[in-house]
């Protein structure tokens, strides 16, 4: 049953993507939504200047629909765990969009302020913990996976503040891994696969449904964003992807997995507080060629497609580590 529901959900938003693709390019390229290149990026992005921006929408859109589609009947037994993950990463899709709008609008890299963002992405954390905590999804203890025990009875103050800083950090590592043709759509695919696997193992239906459905729409989206990409996912996808890491590790009651299936959002991070801080320590050095991590190894001479590649095939196999470190988590 779980084999099926997975066909039919991925299956859903790769179509529903595959199709919105042909019909929404185009559209976008007559609303002149091209992507602004930043000047302190490699020089050679900037034949990437014009490329339309925001298509994220196209599997938002989609795995909206297949969620909907084969969750409602979940929905009717009163299972909201799905929902929530959905709702959680659109409100993150929408920050994104509105913050691309902006760039947009004043033909410029910058949207919303720091601030206003970091703000915007609290809140929605804080109401997505406070939802699964309501409806018992989520207990205040933390799963240490391979090791197969629980530091049990955590404050929920303290879990809180844990929490927001785990899906806000989250989300902004999946959306500084968007900086090359496919990197963050190839990268989250195995971890969304990830997900489907745990979800059928652990026997939740309603989430097999929300993370295949996110695993088919951007393996369709990587049709038009694989090098050379012919449309751009925007923030309004990076952030929803985040929100979608994020959510399904809650939902599923595995936070630590994050570190684990996300090796590679947490190292692209890294390099680049590494790179800020080591800046003004020395007065101006950089201790990488640029950051983030993708960056330093591009202008090193790797290809846009090795590094796809090379990233997207360790979290693979980084998933099909972590799956060994929580099978045993509940008694067959």
């Amino acid at each position: 049953m779980s084999g099926t529901l997975f066909l039919l959900v991925s299956v859903i938003a790769f179509a529903v993507t595959a199709a919105l693709g042909k019909w929404m390019i185009p559209f976008l390229h007559k609303l002149k939504f091209g992507q602004t290149i930043r000047e302190v990026g490699p020089s050679w992005h900037k034949s990437k200047q014009g490329t339309p921006t925001m298509g994220g929408i196209m599997f938002i859109l989609a795995i909206g629909v297949a969620v909907l589609t084969a969750g409602w009947e979940d929905l009717l037994r009163g299972s909201r765990n799905h929902l929530y993950v959905f709702l959680f990463a659109l409100v993150f899709g929408i920050i994104g969009f509105i913050d691309d709008f902006q760039k947009l609008r004043h033909h410029a890299n910058e949207g919303l302020t720091a601030p206003q963002k970091f703000l915007l992405q609290l809140a929605a954390a804080i109401v997505f913990t406070l939802l699964l905590r309501k409806d018992g999804y989520l207990s205040p203890d933390l799963y240490i996976p391979f090791f197969n025990i629980e530091i049990v009875g955590i404050p929920w103050v303290i879990y809180m503040i844990f929490a927001a800083f785990v899906m806000v950090g989250t989300v902004n590592a999946v959306n500084l891994t968007d900086g090359i043709d496919g990197l963050a759509t190839g990268v989250t695919i195995p971890v969304m696969i990830f997900y489907v696997a745990v979800s059928a193992w652990y026997g939740k239906s309603d989430l097999i449904t929300v993370s295949a459905a996110m695993a088919g729409g951007p393996s369709a989206f990587l049709i038009y964003n694989f090098h050379p990409a012919k449309v751009f996912m925007g923030d309004t996808g990076s952030l929803f992807l985040g929100g979608a890491v994020c959510g399904m590790a809650f939902a599923l009651d595995l936070p630590l997995v994050i570190p684990i299936v996300g090796l590679v959002y947490v190292l692209e991070v890294l390099s680049d507080i590494i790179q800020v801080v080591y800046f003004k320590k020395t007065g101006g050095k950089r201790f990488f060629r640029m950051a983030p991590l993708h960056h330093h190894l591009e202008l090193g001479g790797w290809s846009e497609t090795k590094l796809f590649c090379v990233f997207s095939g360790a979290t693979l196999i980084l998933c099909v580590l972590a799956f060994w470190g929580v099978m045993y988590r509940y008694p067959m």
